[in-house]
């Protein structure tokens, strides 16, 4: 993906987080929400692209803006986008860390139409991508990726979103002496972390939104790292819409060459809270990753915005 392309939509990601910004702490998840929802859709329709969105924020008769197949900008390139503009409402609300704003973003017809349901999820860094596997046991995957990455179990810190769905993972993650390390919303960034040494995490597993599964994945097809997802539904209309839309197996595992169906892919994430990866936004500052599947690169981009009139930067 060229870089004007890539600088553009980072700019998108640091509009919503800015956006989202204005309400950390307040309690309002909604209202962060929103304004996140809006000020991504503003700036996407600025560009000069063809947008299409195939992870948004629900269906065209459940979302105002940004839901599945609205088309966005000006015209030009053919892009399939998928977003979740605030990635941890509630970590905003509250101002816990680790709140997000994501866009992921590929060629036309690369990216999986996830439906709003699970998915069991299982990520890990570049050195244990083939150590995984959906399949086996919590205990299999555990000795299999500290193997890898040539640690002691004991040492090995698995992430995994505190729910009480998750308590046999949980108690069995610690049996096999791994540590766990909880975190309370917004499952794009514990799988994601895998792929960055100082994150301290090293594999992640669960079931979360099956949308973020597909945004996750294309961070970690980027980059090389490891990633399966199986759906995991609730009803019968799930699975209805999943057949109807998804156009893989259903029932089968999920590969990263089944979710991202390229090597030309963009994942961007924008710190709205302080966390472990990103700074929140503060006085104009933004702090964002790139996962640049092209280049096959992560970078850390800091970005300083001057108010209307203001002839003096602050650097420190």
């Amino acid at each position: 993906m060229e870089s004007t392309r890539v600088n553009e939509i980072l700019a998108v990601a640091e509009a919503a987080a800015f956006a989202a910004g204005e309400w950390i702490g307040k309690g309002q998840k909604d209202k962060a929400d929103a304004a996140a929802v809006e000020a991504m859709r503003r700036e996407f329709d600025k560009i000069d692209f063809s947008g299409r969105i195939v992870i948004g924020e629900g269906e065209r008769d459940e979302a105002p803006m940004l839901y599945i197949g609205e088309e966005l900008g000006q015209g030009g390139e053919e892009i399939d986008i998928a977003v979740d503009p605030l990635e941890g409402t509630n970590l905003c609300a509250y101002a816990q860390p680790n709140a997000l704003a994501t866009i992921a973003f590929a060629p036309r017809g690369a990216l999986l139409y996830a439906p709003d349901t699970y998915m069991w999820k299982i990520a890990v860094g570049p050195r244990a991508k083939d150590a995984i596997n959906i399949d086996a046991s919590h205990t299999e995957n555990v000795v299999n990726v500290a193997k890898a990455l040539g640690k002691p179990v004991e040492e090995l810190t698995v992430c995994i979103l505190d729910r009480e769905r998750h308590q046999d993972l949980i108690n069995e993650v610690r049996a096999a002496g791994a540590r766990v390390r909880l975190i309370y919303d917004g499952d794009v960034f514990g799988a994601i972390a895998t792929s960055i040494e100082h994150s301290g995490i090293d594999l992640y597993m669960g079931a979360g939104g099956a949308p973020e599964g597909v945004l996750a994945a294309t961070a970690m097809k980027c980059v090389g790292g490891g990633f399966q997802g199986r759906f995991n539904f609730r009803n019968e209309s799930e699975i209805e819409r999943a057949t109807k839309t998804a156009g893989v197996d259903i029932d089968g595992v999920l590969n990263l060459d089944d979710l991202v169906r390229t090597d030309d892919a963009v994942f961007i994430a924008t710190g709205v809270t302080d966390g472990e990866l990103l700074k929140g936004v503060s006085n104009g500052r933004a702090h964002s990753v790139i996962f640049d599947g092209t280049s096959k690169t992560i970078r850390f981009v800091e970005t300083i915005y001057r108010e209307a009139g203001d002839d003096t930067w602050s650097i420190s």
